[in-house]
């Protein structure tokens, strides 16, 4: 694990799309059951269309030892009075080469630390076989209520999907 120290989160602007977009697009191209979002709908949208998700969305880029945007987290809050007590955390991706330096964990602190004030809780969903990012999850509080049988279909198979949330 590196220094904490070392990694550099902050809030993504507009711009930051190009970047937000070439790492959002290698997370749906290569792990496509991860993400409720398909490679093939997001890699024709204009890069207006991915700054504008971030100033739209309170998302946050981490950066390990080298410059290059190696991971972000965003968190959602529905605009309806009814649902704005519950965030949203979306878009987790950490590049192969910045797993294990503490980065993942950092920026899933720096959404929650973000998202205290603004919203009463935070749900996500998570691929049930991703034990990684479900340890993670539970170490930052999330805890499991509901999986969602056949939440996906990705070129004709089905996966499910896991809810998990966290009050505070």
């Amino acid at each position: 694990m590196q220094n904490a120290n070392t990694l550099r989160i902050r809030r993504l602007t507009p711009a930051d799309a190009e970047a937000f977009r070439e790492i959002r697009l290698e997370g749906l191209q290569r792990y496509p059951a991860s993400f409720g979002a398909a490679y093939d709908d997001e890699r024709t949208q204009a890069l207006e269309w991915f700054g504008a998700r971030t100033a739209d969305h309170a998302i946050f880029g981490g950066h390990a030892s080298d410059c290059a945007l190696a991971g972000v987290a965003g968190l959602l809050v529905p605009s309806g009075a009814k649902m704005k007590h519950k965030g949203i955390l979306w878009g987790m991706y950490v590049r192969e080469s910045a797993r294990g330096t503490g980065l993942a964990a950092a920026l899933v602190e720096r959404v929650l630390a973000y998202a205290r004030g603004v919203v009463d809780e935070i749900k996500l969903e998570v691929a049930p076989d991703n034990l990684a990012a479900i340890r993670l999850y539970r170490a930052a509080g999330f805890v499991e209520y509901a999986r969602e049988p056949r939440a996906l279909k990705i070129d004709g198979t089905y996966h499910d999907s896991v809810s998990m949330a966290l009050r505070f």
